[in-house]
């Protein structure tokens, strides 16, 4: 069964930045950065892909300010957040998917395992 338990929430002023980590097993899948704020859908925010190399994808909203990466060494898969924005606060989940492509990668049914979440709340 695939694990995955994130960190690296907190709190951060508008401007800051903050790294979340995920420690997965799933190292061999897809795997993708969902956040979710209170009364809100959740939404993908970035993904990488198991293929190609590692193809990343990210949302509108974050491109240009955060980094989706993984250390297939240390199990582990990050997100770099800078220039952070009161919009992105919520909480964070790290999930593991089969496959993404460009389509599809911020499905939130196409993951199958997901971790428990970490908070990040962005002040201004």
């Amino acid at each position: 069964q695939v694990q995955l338990m994130e960190s690296g929430g907190g709190s951060a002023q508008t401007g800051g930045s903050r790294r979340l980590s995920c420690v997965t097993s799933a190292v061999l899948y897809s795997m993708g950065w969902f956040r979710q704020a209170p009364g809100k859908e959740r939404e993908g925010v970035a993904a990488i892909s198991s293929a190609g190399g590692g193809i990343t994808y990210y949302a509108d909203s974050v491109k240009g300010r955060f980094t989706i990466s993984r250390d297939n060494t240390k199990n582990t898969l990050y997100l770099q957040m800078n220039i952070l924005k009161p919009e992105d606060s919520g909480m964070y989940y790290c999930a593991a998917a089969g496959l993404v492509t460009a389509d599809d990668w911020s499905d939130q049914y196409k993951y199958h395992a997901w971790g428990q979440g970490t908070q990040v709340t962005v002040s201004s």
